[in-house]
């Protein structure tokens, strides 16, 4: 057990670091990412060989969307991976589409490394904390197919699917907590996202492990829903009926402890609803504690925050304080993601959504009518 114990937290401890001591984790972080941005044309044609600080690589990088960057991705589909990558191309992932058309995102061996690594904090950290018992048991598998299509680039031609099911698919189990169904078996079914297309995929989740001991599911939290729905309209029966489930992971929307949990809970049982804030360009944060919020992973990306009051390093953001995300990764430097985030204090902070004009309004009149409704 003390061998196991020990493994799990070397998974967790450089993050417990980081939350300590953003600032250093920060800078550390920024030397790693220049040095390997050094190594593409677009960090050469921005001088990353000469950044030393920060402040320097704020000068020197210019914030972009996607839009931005979509020449540079272009030319990495034509076989230049250095156009804008430290290393070659290793899967193709696509977005959701949540912000319009889906987006195809290359995906590097450090990228995959640093999502599976980071993705496993979540549950790790909350077994340390709560019960071991999550990684005994098995997972449900509720993600997104992993292959959608071949696309032929001039480099060749190449699959390529949703992040959750590509993730999925690259790191089946953690321990003895493994998938059910395997993400083979999802992707078996097509990469269509139909309504039939999900029925159908729902359908193969409820037979595979209605008799297995599920412990712990993770998905986006609208999937979750839809997939309990379907149960409960075709079998008669809710999740909670089938599994003694110890927890639910849920990702990749907003407001997921004020508009999801409650439902969740009704539908799963009494269990802890446990937010993961990633997207297909990484896992970026993760619930630390009972606070219904979460905590960066300050040891694996660069954040910051433009503010109404200008740029400002996410872990500088004042109490109440928000604004537009951006995030270096290994992948791409300063990111504009698309969402708003605020910051609740002591280290903690919410996800408030796509960055759009009516988010911004919800988010003002939900302050000055009710105020927040959680504190730390």
């Amino acid at each position: 057990m003390s061998d196991q114990l020990g493994f799990l937290r070397e998974f967790v401890e450089p993050w417990y670091k980081s939350l300590a001591r953003p600032r250093e984790a920060q800078e550390e972080v920024t030397r790693k990412l220049v040095l390997s941005y050094a190594k593409t044309e677009y960090g050469k044609k921005h001088n990353a060989e000469k950044v030393e600080r920060i402040e320097d690589f704020q000068d020197s990088f210019p914030i972009m969307r996607y839009q931005d960057l979509q020449p540079y991705i272009n030319e990495v589909m034509g076989g230049r991976y250095s156009a804008i990558l430290a290393e070659p191309v290793v899967s193709w992932v696509m977005t959701r589409g949540t912000t319009g058309i889906s987006k195809l995102i290359p995906a590097t061996k450090t990228h995959l490394s640093q999502i599976l690594s980071a993705g496993a904090r979540g549950l790790i950290n909350f077994a340390l904390r709560n019960d071991l018992g999550v990684l005994q048991g098995e997972v449900l598998n509720l993600n997104f197919p992993s292959e959608v299509g071949v696309t032929n680039f001039p480099s060749g031609a190449m699959p390529y699917g949703y992040s959750s099911g590509t993730y999925a698919k690259f790191n089946p189990e953690l321990g003895s907590a493994r998938l059910v169904p395997r993400q083979e078996e999802i992707d078996s079914l097509g990469g269509g996202v139909t309504k039939k297309d999900w029925e159908n995929r729902f359908e193969l989740v409820y037979q595979r492990a209605k008799e297995r001991e599920i412990r712990s599911l993770m998905g986006v939290a609208p999937v979750i829903t839809a997939f309990a729905r379907h149960v409960r309209r075709k079998h008669n029966v809710l999740p909670k009926d089938l599994w003694s489930l110890k927890a639910i992971f849920c990702t990749s929307v907003a407001k997921i402890q004020t508009n999801y949990a409650p439902y969740l809970r009704r539908l799963y049982g009494e269990v802890p609803v446990v937010e993961l804030y990633t997207a297909t360009e990484g896992v970026f944060a993760q619930q630390l504690d009972e606070h219904p919020y979460v905590c960066p992973n300050y040891d694996v990306y660069l954040f910051e925050v433009v503010t109404g009051s200008g740029l400002k390093m996410l872990h500088e953001l004042r109490d109440g304080e928000w604004g537009r995300l951006i995030i270096s990764s290994t992948l791409f430097p300063r990111y504009d993601i698309g969402d708003l985030v605020e910051s609740m204090g002591k280290g903690y902070f919410r996800i408030l959504g796509r960055a759009k004009t009516l988010t911004v309004i919800e988010h003002v009149l939900f302050n000055i009518f009710t105020g927040r409704i959680f504190r730390v």
